[in-house]
Parts: C-alpha cells; structure tokens; sequence
C-alpha cells in the first residue's frame, strides 16, 4: 500500500459517480495530485473539498501509479470567506484554475504552494489582493523554469526608469530604449519593481503581462487555453 499525508490546497473538484468526485489539489511537499474522494460530494463532504480550501490530506494507492484516494480535514475554509465578495471570489477561482493547468502532476512545487496559501489566508481582502496576485503568477512563472528578468534594460543594462517587458524575452526594457517600439512591449507596472503605490491600470497591465507568458510558455506548450476563471479576472481589472 502506497500512502502520504501533506498539507493541500483544492484546485478543483469534479462529479464522479454517485455522491463522489474527483478532486485536484496542490500538497505543499508532493504537488499537484489527483485523487478520488468517497462522499466528496454528499453533504457532509461538500463544504470540506471547495476550490481554495486548504486540508490535511493523506492519499492512498495500492500502487503508487494509481489515481488512488484521498481523505481530507478542513483546516482553512478561503472558499467560505470568498463567497460574498465577487473580487475575492474571481482571484480565488483564477489561481486555482492556473495551478491546476499550469502545474505538472506529481513534482513538488513549494514557492508556489507557499504563494498560493498566503493569498488564500488574505483572500478577504479581495480587490486589493490583485496585485499579490499578480506577484504570484510571475513567482510560478519562475518557479516553472520561465521566469521574467526585470532587474535591468535589456537594451542598455540600465536599473532605472524601466518602463516595458519585451514579448519575445521576458526582460526589462528602460522608457528610453523603448523608443518606436513602445506599442509592441508590455507595460510593466512598478509594483512589480517593489514600488509601494499601484495606480489605476497597473493590475490590468500585470494581468496581461503574465496572461502573455503564461498562454505561451505554460498551457500553449500543452495545447491548452487559459482558463476561462482567468480570462474573468482579466476582464474584471481591465
């Protein structure tokens, strides 16, 4: 018999079954599993696998290539605190569908876990979460081997006024160096420089800044869109 416990967030679940479902979850040591899970979706069970909603897991398999089964005890319920405010529901919904989609099955992904449980823990802060969240799609970005480079203009070596992301690269470009081709690279938003202030505009530009790599290093790679709960949250900051 093959079996772990962890700590796990739930990405997504689905019906499988009569009362049962199938549940996606990222665990802070193993990553992102799936697992079928007994009563799932009978009463009793409903509330405990939400998307968001952080359990002590343990998974159990007779072998360890199985789907095998999970048996989770609520420890954070985000998914309850997000329910009546429609910006923190669209973040919470955004970020797991991501992780499910962009994270590989089976390999631990720990920055990543850590980023998403903190944003779950602040999830009732809702619209002025957006930023972290945007912080966090650039750390798994990174996490995932493609990462962005703004410490310096890739044109000139530049540290200062640093204005634009190149879509081809993934690094800096400085307001100077942009020049003609400004109408081709992304805004970077200077909260993503560690700037304290986040002005109006500066989450919609991060959202696209990272929807554009994540659409083509993350799901274009395996054929897939971006999740449709991450094209709302665009629309909502847009």
């Amino acid at each position: 018999m093959e079996e772990w416990q962890d700590e796990a967030i739930v990405l997504a679940v689905r019906a499988h079954g009569e009362g049962h479902v199938l549940a996606s979850v990222l665990a802070r040591c193993h990553g992102h599993w799936r697992g079928h899970v007994r009563g799932g979706a009978a009463t009793a069970g409903r509330g405990t696998w939400q998307p968001g909603n952080r359990l002590a897991l343990r998974w159990q398999a007779r072998l360890a290539d199985q789907l095998g089964h999970f048996v989770g005890e609520l420890e954070d319920a985000s998914a309850a605190r997000a329910l009546d405010r429609p910006a923190a529901l669209a973040i919470l919904s955004a970020a797991c569908a991501v992780a499910e989609g962009a994270m590989p099955e089976r390999e631990p992904h720990p920055l990543s876990f850590a980023g998403l449980a903190g944003l779950l823990e602040r999830i009732g802060e809702a619209e002025a979460l957006a930023p972290d969240y945007v912080r966090w799609e650039v750390a798994l970005l990174a996490e995932l081997g493609y990462g962005l480079d703004l410490s310096a203009c890739a044109v000139t070596g530049r540290v200062d006024d640093l204005a634009y992301v190149s879509p081809r690269t993934g690094r800096a470009v400085s307001r100077e160096a942009a020049g003609p081709w400004r109408e081709r690279l992304f805004a970077l938003p200077p909260f993503l420089l560690g700037e304290a202030v986040v002005r109006e505009g500066d989450v919609a530009a991060g959202l696209r800044l990272t929807a554009h790599f994540l659409a083509r290093d993350v799901f274009g790679l395996r054929h897939l869109a971006l999740p449709p709960a991450r094209l709302r949250l665009a629309d909502r900051f847009g």
